[in-house]
């Protein structure tokens, strides 16, 4: 795939819903239920992070639940785009971007998220062709004051901001031209997780799907 199609599928997944969950899975137990539960609150595109022994399998798991789209986070090498993909991942998202990880997913053709903190960070992607990109991590740096003012004289990127996201101050992301969805972890706490209280989690899903 070239970066401009790597993009345009990219922004096809942002625009299924306003919220991408970010999801860090520790048991692949947990991962069916959990991707059902946000499935059906209008969440369908997950982000499982490459942060826990069980991810890959989590990401297995999930990509078998009908109507779910299922992608790796944290993807940082050339080697985590082989695994995630082989365990099922139809997307990966990344903190930064380097020229390897840019390559691999071109050659893998696996749609990139590439994680970009800054202007000049921004402007070398959308040089490579990706205009699409994860604003990261979007609270530490400046919120959506940051993103707009970085946004202004670069119309033709569009972001999905994550890093201190959450129903609070969603609504402010998401009210941007540049933003096409956000990501959070907000939607399926790990309390609830761990209690198995998956329709709490359907419930917290259908009101990020109604921002």
């Amino acid at each position: 795939m070239t970066p401009r199609q790597i993009s345009e599928a990219t922004e096809s997944l942002c625009r299924h819903a306003p919220v991408i969950p970010v999801l860090v899975v520790d048991s692949a137990h947990e991962a069916a239920p959990l991707a059902k539960a946000l499935v059906a609150g209008g969440l369908p595109v997950l982000e499982v992070t490459l942060r826990t022994p069980a991810a890959l399998d989590a990401i297995t798991a999930m990509a078998r639940v009908p109507g779910g789209i299922v992608g790796a986070g944290t993807v940082l090498t050339p080697e985590d785009v082989a695994a995630a993909k082989a365990a099922g991942a139809r997307f990966a998202v990344s903190p930064g971007a380097t020229d390897r990880l840019l390559a691999a997913c071109e050659a893998a053709e696996l749609p990139l998220l590439p994680g970009a903190a800054t202007a000049s960070e921004a402007m070398a992607l959308l040089e490579r062709g990706y205009s699409v990109q994860k604003f990261f991590p979007a609270g530490a740096i400046g919120g959506a004051k940051a993103l707009k003012a970085i946004g202004a004289p670069l119309p033709q990127v569009r972001f999905c901001p994550t890093g201190g996201i959450g129903p609070e101050n969603a609504p402010d992301y998401l009210a941007l031209d540049n933003v096409l969805c956000v990501g959070g972890s907000w939607v399926a706490p790990k309390t609830l997780v761990a209690a198995g209280d998956f329709d709490a989690i359907t419930d917290l899903a259908r009101q990020a799907a109604a921002l």
